[in-house]
């Protein structure tokens, strides 16, 4: 009975830090942590369960998620002349969009889904809000703070759907190692 609950128990911890990647969390991250943590402070007789393949199969994963956020992102914005102000500002724009995207989500009528949504699509509009105002706030006409923004916006939700998707293979390599 303690190894299902054991097992149930790192399902629901790497699910929740799956959702940590639509908030723009390092939840990739935090499932290479759940594994290494199960491969090194199991009792031998389960250490079999996550092998260290499977972690590092994980760790690559969170890698490639990794480049694939960072290089979405970046390319957004900087293509288009973004500033260093811009971009900061989109940083802090769509960790906030997420987060209000996570609450505000809930009034969506599909439970967890509405509210998964709505954080990917709300801190895509604060990376696209943030960009225009640092963009205007450096100078720069209406005109280009709109393209900026516009790029950050599609490069923040391009790389999180990226990283998400690493995300759940990466979730589904360790909950496959769990159970098994």
């Amino acid at each position: 009975m303690l190894d299902i609950s054991v097992a149930v128990l790192f399902t629901l911890l790497a699910v929740a830090c799956w959702i940590a990647n639509v908030l723009g969390l390092p939840g990739n991250w935090l499932i290479v942590c759940l594994a290494l943590g199960g491969w090194l402070l199991a009792p031998e007789p389960y250490r079999s369960h996550v092998s260290l393949l499977s972690v590092v199969a994980i760790g690559l994963v969170a890698i490639v998620g990794e480049i694939l956020e960072f290089a979405a992102s970046a390319l957004g914005a900087s293509r288009m002349g973004g500033s260093k102000r811009g971009t900061a500002l989109a940083i802090v724009g769509s960790i906030g969009g997420a987060v209000f995207g996570l609450f505000s989500g809930a009034l969506i009528p599909v439970p967890i889904i509405g509210s998964l949504i709505a954080s990917l699509l709300l801190g895509a509009g604060g990376a696209f809000l943030g960009a225009v105002a640092g963009e205007r706030w450096a100078g720069k006409d209406w005109d280009a703070s709109l393209q900026i923004g516009n790029a950050a916006f599609w490069g923040r939700l391009l790389g999180t759907v990226g990283k998400a998707v690493c995300g759940t293979i990466a979730c589904g390599i360790f909950v496959a190692a769990i159970w098994m």
